[in-house]
């Protein structure tokens, strides 16, 4: 096992969204928005008096996030649509359930 004693030197660790070597601009920026538009939702759904913003921030996430998914390129870019779309869509049936789309 001589690859044992002459250890090959590590690259630090970078998070990124572009695993394939390639820029996805677009894909990035539409997973991104999904993920924040989950997390709006999800977080306002519990606020009765927010059901409102929860409502329309998780549809816009949940259906930005479908499309995101059907155009992303890359594992990291869906695997923050799905996190997005988790939120959304919990964000969206907890704004309904409070009250809906309307004050």
């Amino acid at each position: 096992m001589p690859q044992m004693l002459d250890p090959t030197p590590s690259r630090p660790f970078r998070l990124s969204l572009n695993t394939d070597g390639r820029s996805h601009p677009r894909e990035n920026a539409l997973s991104v928005l999904t993920v924040l538009l989950g997390v709006v939702a999800f977080f306002t759904a519990f606020v009765e008096s927010a059901h409102v913003v929860a409502s329309w921030a998780g549809l816009a996430g949940f259906l930005i996030g479908l499309y995101s998914q059907y155009v992303s390129e890359t594992t990291p870019q869906r695997s923050l649509n799905v996190v997005g779309l988790v939120g959304a869509f919990v964000g969206v049936a907890l704004g309904i359930f409070h009250g809906g789309f309307l004050p």
